[in-house]
């Protein structure tokens, strides 16, 4: 961060504060407001004739709320932390990055009932752009080369679009298996166990993803290594999954963001532009 401009770095502590802002005390807002169409739509949609989504009731209630407190910490901290962003300091930018990544993995997640079941205008859209718009203008006002920029730019959101996805995907498999035949016993068909085991093991995955996300930032290896492992675990729970459960096409979309993460990771000309020479051997 010293080698990026004063100027820059002003404009950066700026976007912080005013981001962080408006994750403290408009996005709260908005998260309520989603919440509460998709309790109505999805009760409609329950009384409609579909019994078994009334899980997600519960679980629809409690992650929103969840995410509601996650976004407003994360949106107070990039306030308190904006003039060590002016002055330079190095761990600054690391954070900053995981503090933009939680309205931006939150929201995405907030979105998925709008595909379903909730009419009108995504307003969760509007919380992850927030975020994203953090997340990139700190990538690329931050001195460096412009490939580096990009790739970085390209790895790290990939690796947010994955976590959100593995997050869903544990959602999903939650809302399901409360509402499974015989619960809360398991069916013979040993699908309804390979089922929760993914969603589990998909969960797990987006720890290891978001921690990736501030070593990535400061070109660390061992952020490589968080990045790819998930990204090849979720590949191999993933892909058998999807073939035995084809019900949907949820496995297949984790799989191929998945890919994409590898792409930006593993191929050899994108690696050396992450994984930054001082830091090769951390």
């Amino acid at each position: 961060m010293q080698a990026t401009s004063q100027k820059n770095r002003t404009i950066m502590s700026i976007i912080a504060i005013v981001i962080g802002l408006v994750m403290a005390y408009v996005i709260p807002f908005m998260v309520q407001t989603s919440l509460e169409r998709v309790l109505f739509h999805l009760n409609a949609h329950i009384e409609k004739g579909f019994p078994a989504f009334s899980s997600g009731l519960p679980l629809f209630d409690f992650f929103y709320s969840v995410w509601q407190a996650v976004i407003f910490a994360a949106g107070a901290a990039l306030v308190i932390i904006s003039q060590e962003i002016r002055k330079g300091s190095e761990w600054s930018f690391p954070l900053a990055l995981s503090l933009f990544a939680l309205p931006s993995i939150g929201g995405f997640f907030m979105f998925l009932p709008y595909i379903s079941w909730v009419p009108g205008f995504p307003m969760p859209m509007i919380i992850a752009f927030i975020g994203l718009t953090g997340y990139w203008a700190f990538i690329f006002l931050r001195k460096g080369e412009r490939v580096s920029k990009w790739v970085q730019a390209g790895a790290l959101t990939f690796v947010g679009m994955l976590t959100t996805h593995a997050f869903t995907i544990g959602i999903g498999a939650q809302r399901t298996m409360a509402t499974r035949p015989g619960y809360p016993f398991y069916p013979e068909d040993w699908t309804w166990w390979l089922f929760r085991w993914a969603g589990e093991v998909n969960w797990v995955a987006v720890i290891f993803l978001f921690m990736s996300i501030p070593l990535l930032a400061m070109g660390k290896r061992k952020g490589w290594w968080l990045a790819v492992i998930p990204s090849i675990t979720i590949l191999m729970i993933n892909v058998p999954t999807q073939f035995f459960r084809t019900k949907t096409l949820d496995y297949l979309y984790g799989s191929l963001l998945a890919l994409g993460v590898l792409f930006f990771t593993l191929i050899p000309y994108f690696k050396k532009h992450l994984i930054t020479e001082d830091s090769a051997e951390a």
